[in-house]
């Protein structure tokens, strides 16, 4: 207290104005002192002129007369592009929205080459997506997502090369059309859906009918071919029966002939016809039967004369 005492007012001052400034040193020169991260950049200005680009790691800067004037993220980021309307080239109102993915690759001009890098991306996106879409009719919009995609990145790619920017693809989110339109393809997705179960429905009562028909073919087929083979069969069998009842009969003569070359074989024959002859004879009178016959009929040598076994036959 006795040393504060001695001091004048003015000494006081000037002793917390020193005090202050000291104070204000200590402050800048640990605020001097950067640790960048990694995926970050942070561009560093000297007396308001741009200096150097400060990588990850541990710098340390001049107090008072360095200062970091931007801090950039070199990570890929996103960027919603907010819904938007616009115009087919059939004059239908459709709203659309999506999201960009682009990266910082060049701190420098992504601080000085555009105000809001990102801004400019997402009107750019919005001001490219109209115009592709200007360019189709309705139903190509659904299906021409990746052209539409594709030329939007062209021109940001274009565009980023002064940003310091790279866009590594743009996604559209929803391309909506008026509940009037919605409406009308509901209508014409359903018809089509109609269409095609008639369609299969055609095609499977034909594939039914053919099938049928394949069906009934074979059956007649394979019947007819049963039934020409049962005639093949038949007729082999009844070949097989008359060869066989020929060779019996030939062998039945031949030993026929064997037994009439033989001594009495003619006086046995003749005996057998004989008797054969007297019950056909003896047949002609049943049941009252009037029967037409020849004058020598009963003329019995003389049949037996013209069958080569009259004996008698001088």
């Amino acid at each position: 207290m006795d040393f504060l005492q001695n001091y004048q007012p003015t000494d006081l001052a000037v002793f917390f104005i020193w005090g202050a400034i000291f104070l204000i040193f200590i402050i800048k020169l640990f605020q001097s002192i950067c640790l960048v991260p990694t995926k970050s950049a942070y561009v560093v200005e000297r007396l308001g002129k741009y200096h150097k680009t400060l990588d990850a790691g541990f710098h340390a800067l001049l107090p008072f007369i360095d200062r970091v004037a931007y801090v950039q993220d070199l990570k890929e980021e996103t960027i919603d592009v907010p819904p938007q309307e616009c115009f087919s080239r059939d004059e239908v109102n459709v709203e659309v929205d999506g999201v960009i993915y682009i990266s910082v690759i060049e701190p420098i001009k992504s601080s000085y080459g555009i105000v809001d890098y990102r801004f400019a991306a997402m009107q750019l996106a919005q001001t490219t997506t109209r115009s592709v879409i200007g360019t189709l009719d309705l139903d190509r919009t659904f299906e021409e997502r990746d052209v539409i995609s594709a030329k939007v990145v062209e021109v940001l790619d274009k565009a980023g090369e002064a940003w310091g920017i790279r866009v590594h693809r743009y996604e559209i989110k929803n391309i909506t059309p008026p509940q009037t339109v919605r409406l009308a393809m509901e209508m014409q997705v359903n018809a089509e859906r109609e269409r095609r179960a008639i369609l299969a429905k055609s095609e499977g009562d034909k594939q039914s009918v053919i099938n049928r028909s394949e069906g009934i073919k074979r059956e007649t087929i394979n019947i007819s071919e049963g039934e020409k083979q049962r005639r093949i069969n038949s007729a082999e069998g009844k070949a097989s029966e008359i060869i066989a009842l020929a060779r019996a009969t030939a062998d039945s003569i031949i030993k026929v002939a064997n037994v009439i070359n033989q001594d009495g074989g003619k006086k046995a024959l003749e005996m057998q016809l004989s008797e054969q002859y007297l019950k056909q004879m003896q047949g002609l009178s049943k049941d009252n039967r009037k029967v037409i016959l020849p004058a020598n009929l009963l003329d019995y040598n003389q049949w037996m004369s013209t069958m080569g076994l009259n004996t008698n036959k001088k």
